[in-house]
């Protein structure tokens, strides 16, 4: 038999053991649900396993300006991107989402209104991706395969809603940080930070970039546009090929 004064054990250990489970579950969830990397919840597509392949990633769009800028670009380059799409702004330019999809470029999902989906019920999760699905089949007349969740937040719903669409998720493992009022410079030096992080991680980049802001079409872009470019030289100077992320699932 235990002793009781074993046993028994002081209601502000048991209070702080409680907690620290509580805090661990929640970091848990929190980790799960907004960390890129993250696959708890189910399987997101970040990068392939070759480090000398980078996928220019950009969310927010269609946008005057600078999507067409993006586009003559790229086409300058030879190199093709992937664009993840609000469902509202596709409604507003279909004609940039056809000439996007005309030149080749992978189009996703970027839902159809840009909410936080891990604070979001299931119905509105449902009809925020099946909103944009529509939105952007009906611009493209194809298939859309591909969803980014904005801010990257997610939860087991996401990955079901997703699964019923046909949708596969896309995060990133290295950010421009160009939602931000920051240079071409500083948009750089954060992507070759994540660059580098991927490589150590004998990893390909999957780099996050803006041609458009969540709250409306006309954003200024004008330093992404300049980062992309000075990306695609370096990619060909050291020989990085670029992908849309359909080539790693």
């Amino acid at each position: 038999m235990i002793s009781p004064s074993i046993s028994r054990v002081p209601p502000e250990l048991a209070f702080g053991a409680a907690s620290l489970a509580a805090f661990t579950a929640a970091a848990t969830l929190t980790y799960a649900g907004l960390s890129p990397g993250s696959q708890l919840f189910g399987h997101t597509i970040v990068a392939g396993r070759d480090p000398h392949e980078a996928a220019l990633t950009y969310d927010d769009g269609p946008n005057d300006t600078a999507t067409d800028q993006l586009l003559d670009l790229l086409a300058h380059h030879n190199a093709h991107a992937t664009f993840f799409m609000i469902g509202r702004f596709v409604r507003q330019r279909p004609e940039i989402v056809r000439r996007v999809h005309a030149a080749g470029h992978l189009i996703g999902n970027h839902t159809q209104t840009h909410p936080w989906l891990s604070f979001q019920s299931s119905r509105v999760v449902r009809e925020e991706l099946r909103s944009c699905n529509e939105a952007l089949e009906d611009a493209i007349g194809a298939p859309v395969h591909y969803l980014r969740p904005p801010h990257g937040a997610r939860r087991p719903i996401v990955f079901r809603v997703a699964e019923e669409l046909g949708l596969k998720l896309v995060q990133w493992n290295a950010m421009g940080f160009d939602w931000q009022s920051i240079g071409a410079e500083r948009i750089l030096a954060h992507v070759e930070k994540g660059r580098r992080r991927a490589q150590r991680h004998h990893a390909g980049a999957n780099i996050l970039l803006h041609d458009g802001h969540q709250q409306a079409i006309g954003a200024d872009r004008r330093a992404t546009v300049q980062a992309t470019a000075q990306l695609l030289h370096r990619f060909r100077r050291d020989g990085t090929r670029t992908v849309t992320v359909d080539a790693w699932g």
